[in-house]
């Protein structure tokens, strides 16, 4: 029988259905700044293997994550300790989505974020809509042919709509994905507006190239033969 957890405000273990120590290791992660330290942290997932979404459990696991693996893992210690387990999509043009999970401090929204480069990762709680927060991305978030691609973003979607058991102990999750992308989205811009963007310089190229976890070299292999 499915229980109802959107009235739940603070995660018990055995609700999440994790191990003591995986429901320790979150629950030391007390605040959002704590909650983003462990997640940089983990190694970058490349997805050597595959495309993968995987869940809070194997993320612990495996201890690496990309975006929306690592928003899902701060979504749940935020949940442990009694905030909203939300996230936000952000889409873009001929280029990757990115998931975020967002809190609330002081009435100001801020972001924890998992990304290998340096302009999509945390934002302090000073936001006053998410609107706002969603368009401090816009000028880091660049396709390959270093276009401003972000377009989207979307109403908050509380994990707390789901069973634990289809984001946090199951092998994958990506059931979460298609929900995402179903909720509703706001267009950051209108085509006019689109039309003011200007590409990278060169300067901005060499900066956004810098990553945190180097690429192993079977990915830059792959990339090479494309």
């Amino acid at each position: 029988m499915k229980r109802n957890f959107r009235r739940t405000r603070k995660a018990s273990r055995e609700a999440l259905g994790l191990s003591k120590a995986e429901f320790a290791t979150l629950r030391r992660l007390r605040t959002p700044e704590k909650i983003q330290q462990f997640v940089y942290g983990l190694r970058q997932n490349f997805e050597l293997q595959g495309e993968t979404c995987n869940s809070v459990r194997t993320v612990l696991r495996l201890r690496r994550a990309h975006c929306i693996e690592g928003a899902i893992v701060a979504a749940c210690a935020l949940w442990i300790h009694g905030k909203p387990p939300l996230l936000l999509d952000m889409q873009a043009v001929r280029d990757f989505d990115h998931v975020i999970c967002v809190f609330r401090r002081n009435g100001r929204w801020g972001a924890i974020s998992k990304t290998n480069g340096f302009g999509l990762r945390w934002r302090d709680p000073v936001y006053r809509t998410l609107r706002e927060l969603a368009m401090s991305y816009l000028h880091e978030y660049t396709n390959k042919t270093e276009h401003k691609s972000l377009r989207t973003y979307s109403v908050p979607f509380d994990l707390r709509r789901l069973q634990p058991s289809e984001w946090v102990t199951p092998k994958d999750a990506w059931g979460l994905v298609d929900y995402l992308e179903a909720v509703r989205h706001f267009n950051l811009m209108q085509p006019r507006h689109v039309k003011s963007l200007v590409r990278r310089d060169p300067f901005e190229r060499v900066v956004g190239a810098l990553l945190q976890y180097k690429k192993p070299k079977a990915k830059r292999k792959k990339k090479k033969k494309k």
